[in-house]
């Protein structure tokens, strides 16, 4: 029989082995077609929308760290300048 480290050893190498043995590439089921199909185009067109939203959420979150930089230093002018302590 053989000990638990040797079989882990064992069943890890031949995990490892068939993780990296080659095989064909295949497209998935929506690119294997025609890239003119409806399909094709109906992705093309869902990729660009999630790309739109993304940058939206991006664009609007530096929109919110401008407005806040902006705003502390109008904050910073407005104020009174405080006196300075004598030594």
């Amino acid at each position: 029989m053989k000990s638990p480290c040797k079989f882990s050893k064992t069943i890890f190498t031949a995990v490892a082995l068939a993780a990296f043995t080659p095989s064909p590439l295949l497209a998935c089921a929506a690119c294997y077609g025609k890239s003119d199909s409806p399909l094709a185009s109906g992705m093309n067109w869902g990729i660009f929308t999630l790309m739109g939203v993304i940058l939206t959420v991006l664009a609007s979150i530096a929109a919110f760290f401008i407005y806040i930089v902006r705003k502390e230093a109008a904050t910073l002018k407005n104020a009174a300048p405080q006196p300075q302590p004598e030594i």
